[in-house]
């Protein structure tokens, strides 16, 4: 009984912090944005249109986003050769994440989204919560989305779809 209990639980979880569905047209509207740096420089991600790109929200104010940074760091290291791009949007102020990248470079780029909140929503995020991360595939499509710290595993799959 308390088997059937957790389980009931663990799926009423998921259910409830679980991405929904995106909106219509947000993947090619996704496409079509554009960003800034955190050094001002310009960031779209139709650059990368046409391979897999995995896109993070995060901001310097969220723990588990700070911990998974460095493994998306390190995948984006080792997968760059392999075609597999990844971005991180900070959901941040220009100021603060600024200071962050200089104790903690990442290797991968990064845009400023402080409205990002929305963009997640549309994406299917119904609570707005972060780090969430969607996987685009080479088609522009949305392959995976998560919300919560991304683990490797979590990677190791995206990576083979």
């Amino acid at each position: 009984m308390a088997g059937a209990a957790a389980v009931a639980g663990a799926g009423f979880a998921w259910w409830r912090l679980g991405p929904g569905t995106a909106g219509p047209g947000v993947e090619e509207a996704l496409w079509q944005r554009s960003f800034v740096t955190p050094e001002g420089a310009p960031l779209a991600l139709a650059d990368w249109r046409g391979q897999p790109l995995i896109v993070n929200f995060w901001a310097t104010w969220c723990p588990p986003c700070v911990r998974e940074l460095p493994l998306l760091s390190e995948f984006a290291g080792r997968k760059a050769a392999h075609g597999i791009q990844v971005v991180g949007l900070a959901v941040d102020k220009q100021p603060a994440v600024q200071k962050f990248l200089q104790r903690q470079p990442l290797a991968f780029p990064v845009g400023m989204a402080e409205n990002g909140s929305q963009l997640t929503r549309e994406l299917g995020n119904a609570n707005g919560g972060l780090p969430f991360t969607v996987l685009l595939g080479r088609d522009g499509r949305l392959q995976q989305r998560k919300i919560g710290e991304l683990s490797a595993q979590d990677l190791a799959q995206w990576a083979k779809s």
